[in-house]
């Protein structure tokens, strides 16, 4: 069983109109621009797009048994910094083929901007003081680390304890 993992990162700003509201989704995009109505979007001009990422690390999160875990820090002008972490896992059907944005999905569904689906959490659960850090033009760097097996780790590993605490 391998714990091996594999990563891409990417960097983008915040913007004025950042507002974190959307509870399904959360979105990174390397439009320069952003509307209020883009109420997932918590990045923009990013500096990657899924279409840039390693086959390898596209190969790997294409199996519904590895971990993915966004990791997102965020620095602001006052020296401060700000982290936050979501956990989801891959599908086969995730493509990495958009050349605009990323997208992370609490629901299964998937499409070309889908980087990872089952999420934990959605744009509406990050930390206030992250989103007023964004939305006054912080910098932000998501880091996207595949775990190949890890979720099949947890199973076994949460069976285990199950029978272990039934046996006892």
């Amino acid at each position: 069983m391998s714990f091996e993992s594999y990563e891409e990162v990417i960097t983008a700003e915040g913007h004025q109109n950042v507002t974190a509201t959307h509870s399904s989704t959360l979105e990174i995009t390397s439009d320069d621009w952003l509307t209020q109505a883009g109420d997932c979007i918590i990045g923009v001009n990013a500096d990657r797009v899924p279409a840039d990422f390693d086959d390898e690390f596209v190969r790997q999160c294409q199996s519904r048994a590895t971990a993915i875990e966004a990791h997102i820090h965020v620095d602001t002008s006052e020296n401060e910094s700000y982290d936050c972490l979501f956990k989801g896992r891959g599908d086969p059907a995730l493509s990495f083929d958009n050349e605009r944005s990323h997208v992370g999905r609490t629901s299964e569904y998937v499409d070309d901007r889908t980087v990872f689906v089952a999420s934990s959490g959605a744009a509406a659960d990050i930390d206030g003081r992250i989103i007023d850090a964004l939305s006054a033009g912080a910098t932000l760097t998501c880091r996207l680390r595949a775990y190949p097996e890890r979720l099949s780790a947890w199973r076994v590993s949460r069976v285990l304890l199950v029978c272990w605490i039934r046996s006892v």
